[in-house]
């Protein structure tokens, strides 16, 4: 196996982890921020460190990324393929970066997967992807939109009779825990999307047996690079989310903020599924905003964002299937 493949494979991936790191870094802490809880930098800066963090509390999210989606490729051509999913999902994190749209950088990358397995004639495994990636990708955002109006509709019962100046006041206190656990949750989501690719490399270059724990070394590379893309800050995107939504006060960003982690946590722990932080909090901020009236919520805003989450897999799988014909022209 080409040693040189597999340096630049692993360097291309934690490229992509470094993009995932500064198109989401705004999930972890759009909230507090529009809500005045934590300065932007103050906020990059927690978000890094827990980011960093999050990356060393399971493996499960690794272990259905690089076993449950796709069958592992060998050779020259099973290095392409990763090599090409990874291009994929990085063209279309920069592309929604961009434009400032929060789409799921974990969506890019499972559609890149995808895409570069059929183009290669590499089997995929639907009955995994229908059951880690497409079903949680439907129902974490219902989810997270009826927690967040739950949550937010039992703060408003349970603080009803306080000062609201004390109370907001409280709460700023409160959104630097939520934003914390926001970010823990991310790391333990994302940088495992990451460490599941890089084990398929060195799998693939016989460097690791199949099932292998996954090194400590690949562990450190992929959390220091999310960490240090997430304090970079997607300054775009953070806006749309702390701002274009709806307008947050400190309650509201606690309990979209908790209702997100919560999820996260959830879903990593218990179901060892890659779920997408951006559908999560984004649906969250959404049904928080609700419990104020409907037309709180911009719905217009929400629209192009739902219909970024439906493009983001077929138009990384797209990039990728184009990425692996012309790796296999030039180099295969």
């Amino acid at each position: 196996m080409d040693t040189f493949a597999l340096v630049v494979t692993i360097g291309v991936a934690l490229f992509f982890t470094y993009t995932n790191g500064f198109h989401d870094s705004a999930n972890a802490i759009a909230t507090s921020v529009s809500t005045r809880a934590l300065t932007p930098r103050v906020a990059l800066a927690m978000a890094a460190v827990m980011n960093l963090a999050g990356a060393f509390l399971g493996s499960g999210v690794a272990k259905t990324v690089s076993e449950g989606l796709i069958e592992t490729p060998e050779g020259s051509t099973g290095m392409g393929i990763l090599f090409a999913a990874l291009v994929g999902a990085i063209a279309w994190n920069l592309i929604t970066w961009y434009f400032g749209l929060p789409s799921s950088s974990s969506h890019a990358l499972f559609g890149g997967m995808v895409g570069a397995a059929l183009a290669g004639g590499t089997a995929v495994y639907w009955s995994g992807v229908l059951e880690k990636i497409v079903i949680p990708m439907f129902v974490s955002p219902v989810v997270g939109l009826i927690a967040g109006y739950l949550v937010m509709a039992a703060i408003m019962w349970i603080f009803r009779r306080s000062n609201p100046h004390k109370a907001k006041r409280g709460f700023r206190i409160a959104q630097t825990v939520s934003a914390a656990g926001m970010a823990l949750g991310h790391g333990l989501q994302d940088a495992q999307k990451t460490m599941g690719i890089v084990v398929m490399a060195l799998v693939i270059a016989d460097v690791e047996d199949y099932g292998d724990p996954i090194p400590v070394w690949v562990k450190i590379a992929c959390a220091v690079m999310l960490s240090a893309g997430t304090y970079a800050g997607g300054w775009r995107i953070m806006r749309t989310l702390g701002r274009k939504i709806i307008e947050l006060d400190p309650p509201q960003g606690f309990a979209a903020e908790s209702t997100g982690a919560t999820i996260m946590f959830g879903s990593a722990f218990v179901f060892h599924a890659p779920i997408s932080t951006t559908h999560v909090i984004t649906s969250a901020i959404m049904g928080v905003g609700a419990t104020k009236r409907i037309n709180a919520v911009r719905w217009g805003v929400a629209k192009n964002i739902i219909l970024g989450w439906f493009i983001t897999m077929p138009a990384a799988a797209a990039v990728a299937a184009a990425s692996f014909w012309i790796v296999k022209l030039v180099a295969l």
